[in-house]
């Protein structure tokens, strides 16, 4: 037992070094101010200022990068256990229509504007897919596809989390104003805001119905990061066969997001009973997954690159979500 810990304490040590940068973010994340922001873009910084500070953790690399590979397809994988496909059938296939349009917009907004500001085309791609669809998490999803760097994922995951909280608060503030019902607030919300925590913030004081048709737009979203991922493997081929011996691999993490997705909405509940404690249990076991993935990525990212690249791509994605929220506002 001993000559196994010996033999893998650098790998466990990595893992176990990543665990504790997000722990630390999920502490500081239910503090007042940070809560607002969440434990994932808290973990990023934090990995960001170790990094700065004291320097990559060489001697623990190994167990790092499983965090920032293995377990955040793993934490993918999960996430498909909070897309309920029968809501989205059932109720949100008119808004599917919606969901693609806006994920269209964000994407080709954000690298037009990019290109025009002359900023970092990868970051802003990434960026792009946050904003369109499922925030940090569809950025983790698309990054092996796109062949991101681990940097650029960090540095991506952190703005999205930062500046969708921001636009979250700023929905919360400016809905006493707006000539919308609860439900057509909430479908506005679901169809234009960045992540589903952001979502779920900015639709709560809607009450019940405005906070459901939310999750129904955005749950539309998440669906289709999928057919999203597919489209890009083909153009990552095709760019491949057209100058590159580079092979792209198949993202086999993609299926068990769908097979997740189905087992969590026709099976969990239906033929295995589960409590709501159970539920969220795996929620916030896969946003912690999730978080200590970050964390590693964020181990990767040198403040001096940041400052030197992540503003012009920040300020593009911001641009292009204001547009967004106005856009989307008009079709209610």
């Amino acid at each position: 037992m001993f000559i196994i810990i010996e033999k893998y304490r650098y790998w466990l040590g990595g893992i176990a070094f990543t665990a504790f940068i997000a722990a630390i973010g999920f502490l500081l994340a239910m503090l007042p101010g940070f809560s607002f922001v969440g434990p994932l873009a808290v973990s990023i910084l934090l990995a960001i200022g170790y990094s700065h500070f004291f320097g990559y953790p060489e001697k623990i690399r190994q167990g790092v990068q499983f965090s920032g590979k293995k377990l955040l397809r793993i934490a993918i994988i999960l996430f498909g256990l909070k897309l309920n496909m029968q809501i989205i059938f059932e109720e949100g296939l008119p808004m599917l229509v919606k969901d693609i349009a806006v994920i269209v917009f964000a994407i080709a907004i954000t690298l037009l504007i990019a290109k025009l500001f002359r900023a970092d085309l990868a970051l802003a791609l990434l960026l792009g897919v946050g904003t369109g669809v499922c925030g940090a998490s569809a950025i983790a999803a698309v990054s092996p596809i796109l062949k991101a760097k681990a940097e650029d994922t960090a540095i991506s995951a952190g703005i999205i989390s930062v500046v969708g909280t921001i636009f979250a608060i700023g929905y919360t503030i400016i809905r006493p104003f707006l000539p919308l019902d609860a439900v057509d607030y909430g479908s506005w919300a679901g169809i234009s805001l960045h992540e589903v925590a952001h979502v779920a913030l900015a639709a709560a004081p809607s009450g019940e119905a405005g906070l459901a048709m939310a999750l129904i737009g955005k749950l539309g979203r998440v669906l289709l990061l999928v057919p999203l991922s597919f489209l890009f493997i083909y153009l990552m081929r095709k760019k491949s066969k057209d100058g590159s011996n580079e092979k792209i691999a198949f993202p086999w993490f993609l299926i068990g997001f769908i097979i997740m997705s189905l087992f969590g909405t026709y099976v969990l509940g239906t033929y295995i009973p589960v409590s709501e404690f159970f539920m969220e249990s795996i929620s916030s076991i896969t946003t912690f997954i999730l978080t200590m993935a970050m964390a590693s990525l964020g181990l990767d990212v040198s403040i001096k690159t940041l400052r030197a690249r992540a503003w012009k791509p920040m300020l593009a994605m911001t641009i292009t979500s204001l547009l967004l929220s106005g856009a989307t506002l008009l079709l209610f």
